[in-house]
C-alpha cells in the first residue's frame, strides 16, 4: 500500500492553497504535514481523502489514480480534529459503524470492535455514550473507528489537540503504536513539533501552499535546507543572526560581522570559499549549541544576560549583545545571573549559513 501525490495543486479563486506537491509515502511508514495554520496540510489530506478535488496534478493510492473517485470508493480511514462521534450511540456501535456498510456477518463485528477495544484499552466503557467520555476516551473511539476497517491509507488531521499535555503525550505513544502494527501509509497533519518529531517516519515542512523539506525528523532539525525550516523547527527557536562576510580564512574559517560593529570568526561549511567578501548572510545555530565563556574572544560575540528563566533540568539564558537577542539552553546547574557579562561563541559543525535566497550552505 502506498500514497503518492504528483504536482498537486488547490486553487480556491485567485487563491493558491496548496502549489504543486510532491511526496510519497510507503506501506507502513508515517509522514506528518507539518507548518504553521493556512500553510496548505489540511486541504492536502483533504485531496488524498476526495474530500476536495484537485486542480491540477494527480493522487495516487496503491499506485491508482483516484482523482475521479468519490470519497467513499477511495477506501480511506480518515481521523478528523473534531472527532465527529455519534452521540446517541454506543462506543461499541460508533466502533462498529463503519463495518455495517461493508456487509461484515454480527460475529465478525462483535470480533473486530472485541480486537479494536484491547488495542486502544476501550473494554470498560464500550457501553458508553460520547457524553460520558472523557476527551483523551473521546480520541482513543474516534482513531478506533478509524482503524477498524483494512482501508488503503490512515489520514489523521489534528488528532490531538484537543488533548490536555499529559493526555497528548500517553496518546501520541498509543497511536504510534497502533500504526506500527497495521503497516499501512499514514498521513497526519499537525502543526505541533514534538508530535511530528516524536511520531513520524519522515515530516513534510509547508509554508504557503508548499513543500519546503521532506526529511527524516532528525535531518529536519539537525539539516534544514533552508532558513524557514531551520526557524519553525526547535523549541526554543533556532538563533538566526544577520552577518556579512568580512573576511575568508580557508579551510571553512571566516570572519562575519554582525550588525553594531563587532564580528566574529567561527568555522563554518567549507562551500563558504565560494561566496564573496561582503555577501549578506544569516548565521543560524541552536539554542543547546550556543556556547559561552567569562573570556573575551575574537570566536565570538560580547553579551549581556538579559533574563534567566528555569524550565527545570535546563536553564533558558536570554542574551542581547545591544542590537539583537540570542538564547541560549544550559544545565540548570549552571550558575549565571541576569546582568553577567558573557562572550558567546558559535561553534564548528552546529552553525548554519544561510545565503539571500534563504538557501542553506551546505556540502551535503
Amino acid at each position: 500500500m502506498t500514497i503518492e501525490l504528483k504536482n498537486l495543486t488547490k486553487r480556491f479563486g485567485d487563491l493558491t492553497a496548496v502549489d504543486t506537491v510532491n511526496f510519497d509515502v510507503g506501506d507502513g511508514e508515517v509522514l506528518c504535514l507539518l507548518g504553521p495554520s493556512g500553510c496548505g496540510k489540511t486541504t492536502t489530506l483533504r485531496m488524498i481523502a476526495g474530500l476536495e478535488y484537485a486542480t491540477e496534478g494527480d493522487v495516487f493510492l496503491n499506485s491508482k489514480r483516484v482523482n475521479e473517485l468519490a470519497p467513499r470508493d477511495r477506501n480511506v480511514a480518515m481521523s478528523f480534529q473534531f472527532y465527529a462521534l455519534y452521540p446517541s450511540l454506543t462506543v461499541a456501535e460508533n466502533l462498529a459503524f463503519p463495518l455495517y456498510a461493508e456487509g461484515l456477518s454480527s460475529s465478525e463485528i462483535e470480533a473486530r470492535v472485541q480486537k479494536i477495544s484491547d488495542t486502544l484499552q476501550l473494554g470498560g466503557i464500550l457501553k458508553r455514550t460520547p457524553g460520558q467520555l472523557a476527551e483523551g476516551e473521546k480520541q482513543r473511539v474516534a482513531v478506533g473507528r478509524s482503524i477498524i476497517r483494512d482501508p488503503t491509507c490512515f489520514l489523521f488531521d489534528e488528532p490531538l489537540s484537543r488533548l490536555d499535555v499529559q493526555l497528548r503525550e500517553e496518546m501520541r505513544g498509543e497511536i504510534k503504536e497502533v500504526l506500527q502494527d497495521l503497516s499501512r501509509p499514514t498521513v497526519i497533519v499537525t502543526h505541533d513539533q514534538l508530535e511530528a518529531l516524536t511520531m513520524a517516519d519522515r515530516i513534510a515542512v509547508m509554508r504557503d501552499g508548499r513543500v519546503e523539506q521532506v526529511d527524516t525528523p532528525h535531518n529536519v532539525f539537525q539539516k534544514p535546507t533552508n532558513l524557514f525550516v531551520a526557524g519553525f523547527i526547535g523549541t526554543p527557536q533556532m538563533n538566526l543572526v544577520p552577518a556579512t562576510l568580512s573576511e575568508l580564512k580557508g579551510a571553512g574559517k571566516a570572519e562575519f560581522a554582525v550588525k553594531g560593529g563587532q564580528s566574529m570568526t567561527i568555522e563554518v561549511d567549507p562551500r563558504i570559499q565560494e561566496l564573496s567578501v561582503g555577501t549578506n548572510v544569516t548565521l543560524g545555530v541552536r539554542p543547546r549549541n550556543l556556547e559561552i565563556s567569562q573570556e573575551k574572544s575574537q570566536d565570538g560575540l560580547s553579551t549581556t544576560i538579559d533574563m534567566v528563566e528555569p524550565m527545570g533540568a535546563e536553564t533558558l539564558i536570554h542574551l542581547n549583545d545591544g542590537h539583537q537577542d540570542l538564547r541560549l539552553v544550559t544545565d540548570w546547574r549552571v550558575s549565571l545571573s541576569e546582568g553577567q557579562q558573557v562572550n558567546t561563541s558559535f561553534p564548528p559543525g552546529v552553525t548554519h549559513v544561510f545565503t539571500d535566497d534563504e538557501k542553506v550552505l551546505r556540502t551535503s
